[in-house]
């Protein structure tokens, strides 16, 4: 297992709705420490983060976190927002309530006018695997195809489910190229991250990943 190259893909998550600037500078200190992909922090925290954390680590933020069903004006208000306070990726939630009514021009467009603002900068679309059907969820893989987003995302962890093998394997079998895939939410353990990682995921988002090393270190059993 290559312990170091499952901490590269992880965004170091903290989301809870309790955090703290201790609880975030903490998190910062350990994705520096870890060399993880990134901290994925609320964005009420982005501009503190980024001046703790200077170049040595990217900032990823959330948009529309965790329902979805903000405006669109409201979430590139925030994504214009978290960008200027220096975030360098973007999570953003769609409007799962228009995909299952069929409105797939809807979400296609909030996603397309989120990304304009966030040019080159990383956006990963969240769809919330565990509130749609199989048929949604490969739509919204064309969606998000379409509208030129960076990455499909499986879940907030906040809509009572998390990543499956089986959605991975799905996403990779349907996106187009230049999209990849992170999984998050419910990954406990290394073998798990090693396995989404097997399917075709390129990110991870987890708040333990790092914890379990760290326990590992702490038993003498990694260095």
């Amino acid at each position: 297992m290559d312990i170091k190259r499952i901490l590269a893909c992880c965004d170091h998550t903290c989301l809870s709705q309790s955090a703290t600037w201790e609880d975030i500078r903490r998190l910062c200190d350990e994705g520096i420490r870890y060399a993880t992909a990134s901290v994925c922090i609320p964005p009420s925290y982005v501009r503190a983060a980024k001046d703790y954390v200077a170049d040595r680590l990217p900032i990823c933020t959330v948009i529309g976190f965790p329902n979805g069903y903000q405006t669109t004006a409201v979430k590139v208000y925030e994504t214009a927002r978290a960008i200027e306070d220096g975030a360098d990726e973007i999570d953003m939630v769609i409007h799962i309530g228009q995909l299952r009514a069929g409105n797939d021009g809807y979400v296609q467009n909030e996603i397309e006018q989120v990304k304009a603002v966030c040019g080159a900068k990383i956006l990963k679309v969240i769809i919330e695997t565990c509130l749609l059907t199989e048929e949604e969820k490969i739509r919204m893989c064309g969606i998000v195809t379409r509208a030129g987003a960076d990455y499909i995302k499986t879940s907030t962890g906040f809509g009572g489910g998390g990543a499956t093998w089986q959605d991975v394997a799905l996403f990779a079998r349907h996106v187009g190229e230049h999209v990849k895939i992170k999984a998050a939410g419910g990954i406990a353990s290394l073998e798990d991250a090693e396995d989404f990682l097997a399917l075709g995921a390129a990110r991870l988002g987890t708040s333990r990943i790092v914890r379990l090393v760290q326990e590992l270190e702490k038993q003498g059993k990694i260095e």
